[in-house]
């Protein structure tokens, strides 16, 4: 630790806390597992995880992303300790995946799905928080999916949200929307004594005090199901209580080992998605040591299941929100684990006059931070081969999940690399010599089928009576079905009268 850096850190630790208090319970509530399980796992992925992680900027906790996975394993095995069994020995699998140097794949991720991935976490964000912000909680804060437990969605909240207005909820919102841009403004950055307090932390406060005024007056009154609800731990009794064990005793069964090998893997993959994002967002993009990542990962997943917590991945949410505070090493991370921590042992009954509106804000304003105007213009000036994974991650990604929208994203990029590896492959020049057309094709070093459709298409263009020399001087192998076609056009080249010369090449 930095003391340089400690007030810097002490500030960036309170920000990140805020926004992960309403997520670690949210996806609890989700998941339906006890709200204390997503505080474990906060605080392990704030603490162990931090503390093998090479990352400065990365936060891990519970994962919305895996939420399905956790409804759906737990249903299956019958238990959440059954579950959480299941964790720890994920954990232990994704340290195999980091000695095998698994953590590689992440460099093969386009940037233009990454950055798709960042918007489209930023527009669920506000998607899912606008029905908070007004007073309407029936989907509870770790719900990323499109459609909801409710039977709703996200863009039909939008609509059913306007008949569940709580008008306190809705004026402590805007207030703090109000309070948290003018946070952002030059003037209160520079100014000595306001500095001090991040924005975050000054809507949490306007946003408790207003709560309280307005507790006399039953129309502006804030129910307590819009607050945030904490566990409560007020002994040692309380704590156990709230605590859960694995229980190992389903490991001869194949569909324990079937979804150890599914968390492993999806929550590895997020993982790296996540480190791949932070490393695009790190103003000094200092880059980031996957396989130690997994490592970290494993050993943190280890601990949580051990303690009854969630399964950890970096989460890109709580990390943007981290450098965005102005975080300057890794205690910022330490320090939002013991708020997390601290808040249900010691001062859960303060947390629990902040309405969830100002929560609400403190994510949407994280949300428009990861999905700018301005990176939609960006795109879109780079052409249609980066604007469309772009946009395609976006979209499935809204519509159904982070992975789903990644693969979508990642697919069509690889559309565009074939079409572009297609058409560029062959150089090729043509050029009237004595009245005569002549056409130099020079193959590439490797051709693959995918060059087979411009090779028919651009032989069958030939005039008649020309010449065509085949350069295959760099060539080093070429598909079977590219040299029938190169051998059905020799036979046939007769025909149309054209001569064919072969230049350091044998079909």
């Amino acid at each position: 630790m930095n003391s340089k850096f400690l007030f810097a850190d002490l500030k960036s630790g309170m920000v990140v806390f805020l926004v992960a208090l309403p997520l670690c319970l949210g996806i609890s509530m989700a998941c339906g597992v006890p709200l204390f399980s997503g505080i474990i796992a906060g605080f392990i992925g704030g603490t162990i995880i931090t503390l093998f992680s090479g990352a400065k900027y990365s936060v891990s906790g519970p994962a919305a992303g895996l939420t399905a996975i956790v409804i759906s394993s737990i249903a299956q095995l019958g238990s959440y300790p059954y579950f959480l069994a299941a964790v720890v020995i994920a954990g232990a699998l994704q340290i195999i995946l980091s000695m095998i140097k698994a953590g590689g794949i992440a460099n093969y991720i386009p940037n233009a799905v990454i950055k798709g991935m960042l918007a489209g976490i930023g527009l669920i964000l506000i998607l899912k928080q606008l029905p908070h912000l007004v007073g309407y909680d029936a989907d509870p804060e770790g719900d990323m999916y499109f459609i909801q437990s409710d039977g709703h969605n996200s863009v039909s909240d939008l609509y059913y949200m306007l008949n569940f207005i709580s008008p306190g909820a809705l004026i402590i919102g805007l207030v703090s929307v109000i309070l948290i841009l003018i946070s952002e403004r030059k003037f209160y950055k520079k100014d000595k004594i306001l500095s001090f307090i991040p924005g975050p932390l000054l809507v949490v406060i306007v946003g408790i005090l207003l709560n309280i005024s307005f507790s006399p007056y039953p129309f502006l009154r804030v129910a307590a199901e819009h607050m945030v609800s904490l566990p409560s731990i007020a002994s040692w009794t309380d704590l156990q209580n709230n605590l859960s064990f694995p229980d190992f005793s389903l490991m001869a069964n194949q569909n324990f080992w079937i979804i150890v090998i599914t968390l492993a893997l999806v929550a590895s993959l997020e993982t790296l998605l996540g480190i791949e994002a932070i490393e695009k967002l790190d103003p000094d993009k200092k880059p980031i040591n996957t396989n130690k990542e997994l490592l970290a990962q494993g050993l943190g997943n280890i601990f949580t299941g051990l303690l009854g917590g969630l399964p950890l991945t970096s989460v890109i949410v709580r990390s943007s929100a981290n450098m965005n505070a102005g975080a300057k090493t890794k205690f910022s991370i330490i320090v939002h684990a013991l708020l997390l921590l601290g808040s249900v042992i010691f001062f859960p009954k303060i947390l629990g006059f902040i309405p969830n509106s100002v929560l609400a804000v403190i994510l949407i304003m994280t949300g428009y931070k990861l999905a700018k105007v301005s990176l939609f213009k960006q795109h879109l000036k780079m052409g249609w081969d980066q604007f469309l994974p772009f946009i395609i991650t976006i979209v499935m990604m809204l519509l159904t999940d982070l992975l789903k929208g990644v693969t979508a994203g990642i697919i069509c990029s690889l559309c565009f690399i074939i079409r572009n590896n297609v058409r560029s492959s062959f150089d090729i020049i043509e050029e009237y010599i004595d009245g005569r057309m002549n056409y130099l094709i020079k193959l590439p070093q490797h051709i693959t089928f995918f060059n087979k459709g411009f090779m028919i298409n651009y032989l069958n263009k030939l005039e008649h009576n020309c010449r065509v020399i085949i350069d295959g001087s760099i060539n080093k192998s070429t598909d079977k079905d590219v040299k029938d076609v190169l051998s059905d056009f020799i036979e046939t080249s007769k025909n149309k009268n054209i001569e064919i010369q072969l230049v350091k090449y044998t079909l």
